[in-house]
């Protein structure tokens, strides 16, 4: 290997690792030092984290329906859990599918699987009655909850400060309250507390049609008396780890002066960040694929505020997995909060929890659209596109939606939707993708033309160029030809990448059940607990043959004898490189998603396919003539 090509070599290697870390590295998060008996409980594959134990006065109650599964406390007359139904065999229209980390939590940690988490009250239509059979699994939970270790004890309970509208106070622990139950219902709970200072009433009400407004809940919310000081938080959501890397994301949405709405994701807070003097028309704390939207109706305080919560004050499901090696720390998965600030006066809001799917938001924006005064939530502003130049990539991401959407209808396969869209894009791309393959014939072919001029004039190299540019002409050839099939699809790779990750529709979807469970992350051929270095705890199977059919269409394209002796340098050269290059993809590929792995590898066969084609055609031709 020469200098050049080492120095290519090296380059490209350097290339592809700043381009790894840019778009698919974890973020770095600010560091909060676990307690000394947190981390000895982490190696010996238990947790505990420091919080205050479950208060024997705290009592729950439950409302739900197909979309949601709300558990409301009276510590704080706030939500502490919000569930959201899977899709099953009693739940077929769940858009919520089921992922490998909910199939963990109920196979190895059953005890964390039960919703609600706690026995409680509800109203099933003639009645209030008291449940302790709780279901095992069957739902996601959007908020993160209590943890408990295997023997049913309490590792962590969430402070009541973290409940999703509970209100706490600059002045006094207001989060801590114990509110009356004043009446409970099949689709409404009404809550209250009064003290010295104030009295605070609210009332939570599940849609008639949650079919018009799935995943909605209206809230009222009076205080009468002092106000000063008095937030209502949204609740922390669970963690969702997108190409096994966590997305929280903080948005708000405001009506400027043209009436016209803007969107405006901000910087994730490191303790706390106060916007002033703005009127937000809601808010947004999602986690990628889920998302809360609280909607003031009324005139509520100026400004919001958004928190980060250290990841072992209010630890993720996540840590529950592999503990002992502790291959998801609570600290690295900080939460996040906003809080709204609020007034003496009457308040009604519109809470959304659910996915942040462009379907099912378009179908909400469309159930409180106002064709009268033009009013819109337009509740799809708060749908995410993760990457980092999304200005490149959201148009071609959107342009392969389209296709796949389309291809999906026909399908009802999301898997089976890519492979045609590779198919699609390869039909779209076919010219310029032969003239590429031609090029690089012909190139191939001159090669030892090429070396022989350049050993004829290895003493005067600029002799040498001018007379290789002057063969290039003669036999109309592009010297940068072989790089055009990279270059012309790798717009359309991020944007594949991006859309995988920002994509809630294709969440969960399997394509290989038992091997291909989610489009959205990495395949799983197998699995076990001790983490290696650079596997981690699961084996990957599609990037090993995507290495391997970029190895055969290496060995397919060349046309250097197979002798090595027989080799040119510059031969030689194609091969190293080459062989770099599958090792390179392989490794790289290898955290990926699975949809972006079944991409590239029915893009490679297809072109293995359309260089068989064309050899086969010129061929056919060299024999006629």
């Amino acid at each position: 290997m020469d200098r050049r090509t080492l120095l290519f070599v090296l380059a490209l290697m350097t290339a592809l690792f700043f381009f790894n870390r840019w778009f698919f590295s974890d973020k770095e998060v600010p560091k909060t030092p676990l307690s000394t008996e947190t981390s000895a409980l982490h190696q010996t594959g238990d947790l505990a984290f420091p919080a205050a134990p479950h208060s024997p006065k705290e009592e729950f109650y439950v409302l739900e329906n197909a979309y949601q599964q709300l558990v409301f406390s009276n510590l704080g007359g706030a939500l502490a859990e919000i569930n959201l139904p899977l899709r099953g065999k009693e739940t077929p229209e769940s858009p919520v599918r089921p992922i490998e980390f909910d199939r963990i939590i109920q196979h190895e940690f059953p005890q964390n699987d039960h919703f609600p988490s706690f026995p409680y009250l509800v109203n099933d239509g003639q009645g209030t009655k008291e449940v302790k059979e709780r279901s095992l699994g069957g739902y996601y939970p959007l908020l993160r909850r209590a943890i408990f270790r295997k023997d049913g004890s309490f590792a962590f309970q969430p402070p009541s400060k973290f409940y999703a509208f509970n209100i706490v106070s600059d002045a006094a622990p207001g989060a801590h309250n114990y509110y009356t139950l004043k009446s409970l219902e099949k689709d409404r709970i009404e809550l209250e507390f009064t003290d010295d200072q104030r009295k605070i009433t609210k009332v939570f009400q599940l849609p008639k049609d949650p079919n018009l407004s799935p995943y909605c809940v209206d809230v009222s919310i009076r205080v009468e008396g002092d106000s000063k000081g008095l937030w209502m938080a949204s609740g922390v959501p669970e963690v969702e780890l997108i190409s096994e890397n966590p997305a929280p994301g903080i948005k708000y949405r405001m009506i400027g002066a043209n009436q016209k709405g803007k969107v405006t994701q901000i910087s994730l807070p490191k303790e706390v960040t106060t916007f002033n003097s703005i009127y937000p028309q809601w808010v947004c704390n999602s986690n990628g694929f889920f998302g809360l939207i609280i909607d003031p109706l009324t005139e509520i305080g100026a400004g919001f505020r958004a928190k980060q919560i250290p990841g072992n004050v209010i630890p993720t499901r996540l840590t529950l997995i592999d503990a002992a090696y502790a291959l998801y720390p609570a600290d690295k998965y900080p939460g996040y909060e906003t809080e709204l600030p609020l007034r003496t006066s009457a308040m009604q809001f519109r809470l959304y929890a659910g996915p942040l799917s462009e379907k099912i938001l378009k179908r909400v924006d469309e159930t409180y659209t106002d064709p009268n005064t033009g009013y819109s939530p337009n509740y799809t502003g708060a749908l995410s596109f993760h990457g980092w130049f999304t200005f490149i990539s959201e148009p071609f991401a959107q342009f392969l939606f389209i296709i796949m959407k389309f291809c999906y209808l026909i399908t009802s396969s999301w898997g089976i939707s890519i492979v045609l869209l590779t198919i699609a894009l390869r039909i779209m791309l076919y010219p310029l993708n032969g003239w590429s393959i031609k090029s690089m014939k012909k190139m191939q072919e001159i090669g030892p033309k090429v070396a022989q001029i350049q050993e004829k004039y290895k003493k005067d190299p600029k002799r040498a160029q001018m007379e290789v540019m002057g063969l290039y002409r003669e036999k109309g050839v592009n010297p940068l030809s072989g790089c055009f099939p990279l270059l012309i699809q790798l717009p359309f790779l991020i944007g594949m990448f991006d859309l995988l990750k920002s994509t809630f529709e294709l969440r969960g979807a399997p394509f290989i059940p038992g091997w291909i469970d989610n489009l959205t992350a990495p395949d799983v051929l197998f699995s076990w607990n001790y983490p290696l270095i650079f596997f981690g705890t699961d084996f990957h199977l599609l990037p090993f043959l995507l290495g391997g059919v970029m190895w055969l269409q290496q060995k397919l394209s060349s046309t250097a004898p197979k002798d090595p002796k027989m080799m040119t340098d510059q031969q030689k050269q194609q091969k190293v490189m080459g062989n770099i290059m599958t090792i390179v993809f392989t490794v790289m590929f290898y955290h990926f998603p699975s949809g972006l792995n079944i991409y590239w590898l029915s893009s490679m066969l297809l072109g293995i396919l359309q260089q068989w084609v064309m050899t086969r055609k010129k061929s056919d031709v060299e024999v006629l003539t």
